[in-house]
């Protein structure tokens, strides 16, 4: 069995839906898309690592163009 790191801060849905200024309904609707930063199911809750849903974001700016 792997290690698990425990330095990195899990999110919960609602924490994340607070960052991206979505509900979390919305953020839900994202996972089903596949549209939404990376996450994984824990404990039978949705996790999102802060440093992935970080790069998310930032790499949504990249692609957006000068004028998003």
């Amino acid at each position: 069995m792997k290690a698990v790191p425990t330095a990195e801060r899990l999110l919960y849905i609602d924490e994340v839906a607070e960052i991206l200024r979505r509900t979390p309904a919305s953020l839900r609707f994202m996972i089903q898309k596949g549209t939404a930063p990376p996450s994984a199911k824990i404990s039978g809750r949705r996790m999102f690592r802060e440093s992935e849903v970080r790069d998310w974001v930032e790499a949504q700016f990249e692609g957006s163009g000068p004028h998003g």
